[in-house]
C-alpha cells in the first residue's frame, strides 16, 4: 500500500482541525464501526475543547483509493509553535491551509517558513470560501508572494490550489463552482505528493513524539526514515549529545484511524509507534544495532519568557490540591519537559523555586491550568522577558503584531502599542475593520489583549509571533494603578465591601475567606492600599429606624488565568489551586513589605 505523510498547516482558527474532520469521514474504513464521529474529533483534551484550540499536534490515518493517508494535526498559535518544529520531521509535504478573507497572517508566515526550510512542498487550501466579501484569488496571490519572500524554490512555488469551505463539505479546483464532496483535496494530495523516496540503507528512525500507556508505559513515535523495524528487534538509541545505548523493541504499532494497530513489521515511510525503549528523548533517533548511522537531531528556536513557579506557601495551602509539596511540582516539571521540547526548567538557589522558560504566556498558563487540573497547588511569579547581550548590548525579543479590529478604534490600539514602545509598519482597511501592524518589543504585548478587549467592546482580535533580539528599547510603563490589599484573615462582608466600593473595584465575592495580603482589588488611584473587608456592623441597640440602607455591591472583577498572569506586578504571585486562582503580595506582612521598600 502505498502511503503519504501530509502536516496540515495554518494560522489560528483557518480550519485545520475541521477540515481534519472531513477528511476522516472520506476516508474509507474496512469497518464502518471504527470510523471516529463528530466535531473536532482531534481536539479530544478538556483544554482544547474549552478554548476551542490546539494545543497538542496528534495523527490519524485515513485510507483512500487504497493509499494510506496520515494526517497530522498541528497547532496554529505561536506560543505552540515548538510542536509544529518536531513534527514537521514526519511530513513528506504539507497542506497549508488559508482563510480565504483574511488571507495569510503572521503564523501562516512562521509555519510556512519552517516548512519550506526543510525542503517541504506545500499544498495551498483556500478555506472558507463561502464567507462574504472574501477575495479568493487575491489571497492565492498573497500566498505566492509570501513564498517568494521566504526564499522558496521553483518547485515549491509551483504549488497547486484548492478551493472550498472545509465546513459546508467541500473542495473544488474552482471557487466558484462548489461540489459535494472533498475528494478534489484528497484527490490532488495524491497526485502531486509522490511516495515518499526510501534511501537504500539500514534502520533510521528520528523520535519526534511520545505518548504514555499505564500498561507499557513511555511510547516512542515517528516515522521509519529507512530499513525496518520489528518486534523483538535489536537496535541501538543515539541520544542528542551523541551518546549511544542498546535497547531491544517489544512491540511495533501503525497508526489505523485514532487508533494504533499492532503489527509485526513497518515498511520505510510510515509512522509508527514502538514500545520497549527506555529512557528516550524526543529528537532521538533510532538506528541499526551492527553499523549505526545516526540522523540530525530536531532545532528548536529558543524560549522568550520565563517565569517563576514555586509551591504554595499561602495561610490556605494544601486545602484543595491533592500535590503540594516541591517534589511533587519538580517532578511534574520535568515530565512535562519529556514532551514540550519549546520549555526549559532550571533551578534556583532554593529548592522550593524553579525558573520555568517558554515561548509566551498562552504557553506557560496552558502547563499552569494542566497541572491546577491534575489537582497542583502552586504559585506563580510576573512573567519576564529573556533578555540576551548580543555585541555587548542588551537585547530583548521583538515580536511582529498583527491587530484586526472594527475601524473607528484604530486610534485607540496605535495609542496603545506607541506606548508600549511599539513602531506601526502597515495600516490597511478589510470591510468595516481595520488591520494594522506593528514591531513591538515581548514585554509591551504583556497585558496589550485585555486592555484592547475592554476598549473595543471584546472586538479586537490580536496575534503575534516572535520575529528577533534587537537592542533593548527603553521602559514600558506598567500599571498605574495600586492594589487594595487584604489586612486581615477572615471572611469578606458585604457591609464593609460596601463602604469601600469607592476606593477601587473588587476581586472577590461577598463571604468569600481571605487571608492577609491576598490582593483582593484594585485601587482607583496609584499606590497600594490596605484594607479591612472583614469587619461587621456593630450590633448595639443604638438605631434608628430606616438608617439601614440596602446595600448594593457592584459585581466582582474575575480573572482568567492568562489575565492574572498579565496583571500582576513584579512584588505579587498568581496562587493557583483546582478550584481557585488569588493575587498575592510576595510580603503578606505589611511591615515585611515596607522594610522590602516595596510597601
Amino acid at each position: 500500500m502505498e502511503i503519504r505523510n501530509i502536516a496540515i498547516i495554518a494560522h489560528v482558527d483557518h480550519g485545520k482541525t475541521t477540515l481534519v474532520d472531513k477528511m476522516i469521514e472520506a476516508g474509507n474504513f474496512l469497518n464502518e464501526r471504527d470510523r471516529p464521529t463528530g466535531e473536532l474529533i482531534m481536539d479530544n483534551n478538556d483544554l482544547e475543547r474549552e478554548r476551542g484550540i490546539t494545543i497538542v499536534s496528534k495523527n490519524v490515518s485515513v485510507t483512500y483509493k487504497g493509499t494510506k493517508i496520515n494526517i497530522i494535526d498541528t497547532p496554529g498559535h505561536a506560543d505552540f509553535g515548538g510542536e509544529v518544529e518536531r513534527v514537521l520531521n514526519m511530513a513528506d509535504g504539507v497542506c497549508l491551509l488559508v482563510d480565504a478573507f483574511e488571507g495569510p497572517m503572521p503564523q501562516t508566515r512562521f509555519v510556512l517558513g519552517k516548512a519550506l526550510s526543510m525542503g517541504l512542498n506545500p499544498l495551498v487550501v483556500i478555506n472558507k470560501v463561502d464567507k462574504d466579501n472574501c477575495t479568493p484569488e487575491e489571497v492565492n496571490e498573497k500566498v505566492f508572494d509570501l513564498m517568494f519572500e521566504l526564499d522558496a524554490t521553483e518547485e515549491q512555488l509551483d504549488f497547486p490550489t484548492i478551493y472550498g469551505s472545509a465546513k459546508n463539505g467541500w473542495m473544488s479546483t474552482d471557487w466558484k463552482k462548489p461540489t459535494d464532496s472533498i475528494a478534489p483535496l484528497l484527490d490532488e494530495i495524491l497526485n502531486y505528493f509522490k511516495p515518499p523516496v526510501i534511501e537504500e540503507g539500514n534502520t533510521q528512525m528520528l523520535l519526534t513524539s511520545l505518548d504514555y500507556s499505564a500498561y507499557v508505559g513511555r511510547i516512542a513515535i515517528g516515522r521509519l526514515s529507512r530499513g525496518v523495524i520489528k518486534e523483538n528487534q535489536n537496535v541501538i538509541l543515539t541520544k542528542r549529545d551523541g551518546a549511544q545505548e542498546k535497547h531491544r523493541i517489544k512491540e511495533v504499532f501503525v497508526f489505523d484511524g485514532l487508533e494504533k494497530r499492532k503489527v509485526e513489521s513497518v515498511t520505510p515511510g510510515d509512522i509508527c509507534a514502538i514500545t520497549g525503549l527506555d529512557g528516550f528523548e524526543i529528537g532521538d533517533a533510532v538506528c541499526d544495532a551492527e553499523n549505526p548511522e545516526p540522523l540530525d537531531t530536531i532545532q528548536l528556536d529558543e524560549p522568550t519568557m520565563s517565569m517563576l513557579f514555586t509551591i504554595n506557601d499561602s495561610p490556605f495551602f494544601g486545602k484543595e490540591g491533592k500535590f503540594v509539596t516541591s517534589r511533587h511540582i519538580q517532578e511534574r516539571l520535568h515530565k512535562e519537559l519529556e514532551k514540550n521540547l519549546a520549555l526549559r526548567v532550571l533551578d534556583t538557589d532554593k529548592a522550593d523555586r524553579w525558573m520555568v522558560f517558554g515561548r509566551g504566556v498562552l504557553h506557560l498558563s496552558v502547563l499552569i491550568e494542566t497541572m491546577r487540573r491534575e489537582g497542583y497547588e502552586l504559585q506563580v511569579g510576573q512573567p519576564q522577558v529573556v533578555f540576551k547581550e548580543i555585541d555587548g548590548k542588551k537585547c530583548e525579543p521583538i515580536e511582529e503584531l498583527t491587530i484586526d479590529l472594527p475601524e473607528e478604534f484604530g486610534g485607540t490600539a496605535v495609542e496603545a502599542v506607541t506606548k508600549r514602545k511599539g513602531e506601526m509598519t502597515n495600516m490597511a482597511p478589510k470591510g468595516t475593520r481595520m488591520i494594522i501592524q506593528f514591531l513591538i518589543p515581548s514585554r509591551g504585548i504583556i497585558g496589550l489583549r485585555s486592555y484592547l478587549l475592554t476598549q473595543t467592546g471584546g472586538e479586537a482580535i490580536m496575534t503575534h509571533r516572535f520575529l528577533d533580539y534587537q537592542p533593548y528599547k527603553g521602559e514600558i510603563p506598567g500599571r498605574q494603578n495600586g492594589s487594595m490589599i487584604s489586612l486581615e484573615q477572615g471572611t469578606s462582608i458585604p457591609f464593609s465591601l460596601n463602604n469601600l466600593q469607592e476606593r477601587g473595584k473588587f476581586f472577590v465575592m461577598p463571604n468569600e475567606n481571605i487571608y492577609e495580603g491576598q490582593v483582593i482589588g484594585e485601587n482607583s488611584r496609584a499606590g497600594d492600599l490596605c484594607v479591612n473587608v472583614t469587619k461587621t456592623k456593630k450590633m448595639s441597640n443604638m438605631r434608628s429606624s430606616g438608617a439601614d440602607e440596602k446595600v448594593r455591591l457592584a459585581p466582582p472583577k474575575i480573572f482568567s488565568l492568562e489575565e492574572c498572569l498579565e496583571y500582576i506586578q513584579s512584588d505579587e504571585l498568581v496562587e493557583v489551586t483546582p478550584k481557585c486562582l488569588r493575587i498575592r503580595k510576595i510580603f503578606l506582612k505589611e511591615t515585611d513589605r515596607k522594610r522590602s521598600g516595596k510597601g
